[in-house]
């Protein structure tokens, strides 16, 4: 055998004999890789079942915990605000005069911290001998509730705070808060308004000065309790005081279920007084929220009788249609749509324009409104602003109400006022500027000038229409039902108002809302005096219960005791001049 043959053949061998172990080897390292790709997605697919299992475990336990919180009984607890929110200031608000009606002081709250009492039933006990007043059940409740902070007693007073010091019980604790003080009581309620228990304004003036900014920066926690600059309002504590007064002896004499009135300034639409009672103590005010507390003065609306017969007979002159030496025939009632239109006080003849106003004619008011039609009677009207909300300061103003379809019967009944329902505050507005010069100006209760006042103007009547209606003013006082509201030397003007209410959808001729519209001093007129008074009787004296019996008499002592403190000169003797008399 060739040596070449020799290892070919060994070759052959070598082969037969390493395939097989190199074979062997391939298929292990392939086993091990497959094993370890195998074992390498168990473990991948194990994880996400474990991250699976771990998101179920938790929203379950949200998922119960929500459950659970959802079917537990409510925990009595209370909230406290930060000191700096307790303390937080309010700016004093003041009258024309700088009068304080409204101000800051400062007082305590009592709270529990119920985990620190030892012995709630002993703590019950011993605070109730210092605020009897203090529900013993409630408190119980708080002291041994699992809360951390419970208010007891807001705003004490210092003799209370050291009261309770001196029982010496543990978890009680007092914290400083303000508290709003109003020193004149119910004076200017309704005007001023009041704050809830965590002195944020809910009505009146308050509440317009938190509308301002005040409340958005204390729900910032932008406030703190730096003295802040006052409020000054439009009105006159003293005139203020006497409208108060001269209300309440009214509704007292005449046995009248309310009263109220207003004392406006022509030329610049400043509300110096406005009164509404029963009104309410703002420092204790468990009485505010009684329907009978209302507002009337700008928060009710009425159908204001008679006076509406001003804006009827100031419609037709200043429409041109009517003229001072005009004639209405009053000589029968008016028939017309299955109603009877006639005359309270009737003189069955035919009256001036003069005659239709002082004898308060609702025959000639009827058909003066005729002569100047449906369009324009509405037209009129909602230029003076009696048919609109009114736009001022005060947030309590109610909108007014009129037909939805005026016809014919609507327009002659509204012009002797029944058929519109108007807020008391909106009459006088309306009537100031039939005594101004025919300028309709915003009623305010912040001070204005005239010139800012003539900025807001709006002519919605003529001059010569406005002197007018003073002469017709001056002559009901002289010559018709206005004549209990004279004052000597003040000129006074006015129109009486008596509206029959509505008692179960019918108008009642026993149950009345009277109203006396006035100026003065007529010659130039100043201010225009509103009184409204609702269900009088007559006085236990005599006399009737229309309006110039109760709420003319109230205008007339109204004027003659502010005029003085509002610098109106009184004038005497034929010229005008003041009289000098010797003793």
């Amino acid at each position: 055998m060739s040596f070449l043959s020799h290892v070919m053949n060994m070759k052959s061998r070598l082969d037969v004999s390493i395939t097989p172990d190199a074979n062997l080897r391939e298929r292990k390292v392939y086993s091990e890789f497959d094993g370890q790709r195998k074992r390498t997605g168990s473990q991948a697919r194990n994880r996400v079942a474990l991250v699976m299992v771990g998101f179920v475990g938790l929203y379950g336990l949200v998922g119960a915990r929500m459950v659970q919180y959802g079917m537990a009984e409510p925990e009595i607890v209370s909230s406290i605000g930060p000191a700096d929110s307790l303390l937080a200031s309010r700016p004093d608000l003041t009258d024309r005069n700088g009068q304080v009606l409204a101000t800051d002081i400062r007082t305590v709250s009592l709270y529990a911290e119920p985990h620190k009492i030892v012995d709630p039933d002993e703590a019950v006990e011993l605070l109730v001998s210092v605020l009897p007043d203090l529900d013993p059940k409630s408190v119980y409740r708080k002291l041994s509730s699992k809360s951390r902070f419970q208010w007891l007693r807001r705003q004490l007073t210092p003799k209370q705070q050291s009261q309770i010091l001196a029982l010496g019980i543990p978890g009680i604790g007092f914290r400083p808060e303000k508290r709003r003080f109003y020193p004149g009581g119910p004076t200017a309620s309704h005007v001023v308004g009041l704050v809830n228990i965590d002195n944020r304004g809910i009505a009146g003036m308050e509440k317009y000065v938190d509308g301002q900014g005040l409340a958005d920066l204390a729900a910032l926690g932008m406030t703190n309790d730096a003295k802040m600059a006052p409020v000054k309002l439009s009105l006159d504590l003293r005139v203020q005081n006497i409208l108060r007064e001269e209300l309440v002896a009214g509704k007292e004499k005449f046995k009248a279920i309310a009263a109220g009135g207003v004392v406006l300034n022509v030329h610049t639409g400043e509300v110096l007084a406005l009164s509404s009672v029963p009104d309410y103590d703002p420092n204790d005010p468990v009485d505010a929220l009684q329907p009978d507390r209302l507002n009337r003065m700008t928060a009710g609306t009425y159908e204001m009788g008679s006076t509406f017969k001003a804006f009827t007979v100031a419609m037709g002159l200043d429409s041109g249609l009517v003229h001072m030496g005009d004639t209405f025939d009053a000589r029968k009632p008016l028939y017309i749509g299955g109603f009877t239109i006639h005359d309270f006080h009737s003189t069955r003849r035919i009256l001036t324009v003069t005659e239709v106003f002082t004898h308060s004619s609702n025959i000639g008011s009827a058909k003066m409104a005729d002569v100047v039609g449906i369009d324009g009677h509405k037209e009129f009207l909602t230029r003076l602003g009696l048919l609109s909300r009114m736009q001022t300061e005060l947030p309590e103003v109610a909108t007014p109400t009129q037909p939805r379809e005026w016809k014919k019967i609507n327009s002659m009944t509204i012009a002797f006022g029944h058929g519109v329902s108007t807020t008391p505050l909106q009459t006088a507005v309306a009537a100031a500027a039939l005594m101004n010069g025919g300028k309709l100006i915003p009623p305010t209760f912040l001070p204005r000038s005239e010139a800012d006042a003539d900025a807001l103007a709006k002519q919605v009547v003529s001059p010569q229409t406005s002197e007018e209606m003073r002469q017709l003013f001056r002559a009901n006082v002289l010559e018709g039902s206005g004549s209990h509201a004279e004052v000597a030397g003040y000129d006074v003007g006015g129109k009486t108002g008596t509206a029959e209410k509505v008692i179960n959808g019918r108008y009642s001729s026993s149950v009345r809302f009277n109203a006396f519209l006035s100026a003065f001093p007529i010659d130039d007129p100043q201010y225009v005096v509103l009184v409204v008074i609702d269900e009088p009787k007559p006085a236990d004296e005599g006399g009737g219960a229309t309006a110039g019996w109760n709420a003319a008499p109230m205008v007339g002592e109204v004027i003659r005791r502010c005029a003085p403190l509002l610098g109106v000169q009184p004038k005497f003797g034929h010229d005008g001049s003041a009289l000098l008399v010797s003793y």
